[in-house]
């Protein structure tokens, strides 16, 4: 039995998983083991804790201007490390950090590895990382201190790398809803659920979890339906930041809003 609580949580098939993702250091530079207690204390079952940086390619404005306001606040890897410290002596959820590969690559690899396993972080998502940089160079680094890195796949993902992804990683597979940017939708269209169905068919080693775009019910059951569960990131982030860092209020809005 892996000690890593990602494998843990995936290990009984588990359905309707929700994972959140928020910005260290937005609204408030000292709000973030705050909100990952109270995120925890309301159910949600595995968190994504984002590390800001200057250019986020993959994100929308809302989660661009939440990095924005993170780095203004002071935020930096060092500090997000120090926060987290002390995390684990209450937090048994999963942690995941998600972060471009300039700021870890700055902070060292190895470094960043050793510093998310004293603190308890049980996978990193970095979504321009190549794949290839992470077989040769990446993956045995993170191997030895037991943090999965996790890979994206996307709609315009070829079925012989969705396959190769499989093969090579470990946790679970982050599903990309479309090929564009983060941000809120009403409702899947055809085409994605035709795309979840598919990599759905292909009976993969690794579960799946489904993100972007995940805001209201309707999206939220359709990632349900295709995967473990759903990966809630603009929305959350545009009510934290509504409700001035408030974290309770925010989860409890979501949760109404994953209802409608």
């Amino acid at each position: 039995m892996t000690s890593n609580r990602i494998n843990q949580l995936f290990a009984s098939d588990p359905k309707n998983l929700l994972s959140i993702y928020f910005c260290a250091g937005c609204p408030t530079l000292a709000g973030t083991a705050n909100v990952i207690r109270t995120l925890e204390h309301n159910g949600v079952n595995m968190i994504e804790i984002g590390i800001p940086f200057s250019d986020p390619m993959a994100d929308g404005p809302v989660i661009q201007n939440a990095a924005t306001t993170a780095l203004r606040n002071g935020m930096s890897l060092h500090l997000l490390f120090e926060q987290l410290k002390d995390i684990r002596t209450d937090v048994k959820i999963p942690l995941i950090l998600m972060g471009y590969l300039n700021p870890i690559m700055q902070y060292g690899f190895e470094y960043f590895c050793q510093s998310c396993k004293a603190c308890g972080i049980d996978g990193v998502i970095i979504p321009d990382l190549p794949f290839k940089d992470y077989e040769m160079t990446f993956k045995p680094i993170a191997d030895r201190y037991d943090i999965r890195v996790i890979m994206l796949i996307t709609p315009e993902t070829s079925e012989p790398r969705v396959r190769k992804i499989d093969a090579h990683t470990d946790g679970f597979i982050y599903m990309v809803s479309s090929a564009a940017t983060t941000g809120a939708q009403k409702d899947f269209n055809e085409q994605k659920r035709a795309y979840f169905q598919k990599i759905a068919n292909l009976h993969l080693r690794n579960p799946r979890m489904i993100g972007f775009g995940i805001s209201n019910r309707a999206t939220f059951e359709a990632a349900c339906t295709n995967s473990s569960g759903g990966i809630i990131g603009s929305r959350f982030v545009t009510l934290l930041t509504e409700f001035k860092g408030d974290a309770q209020k925010a989860i409890l809005q979501l949760k109404e809003d994953l209802t409608q």
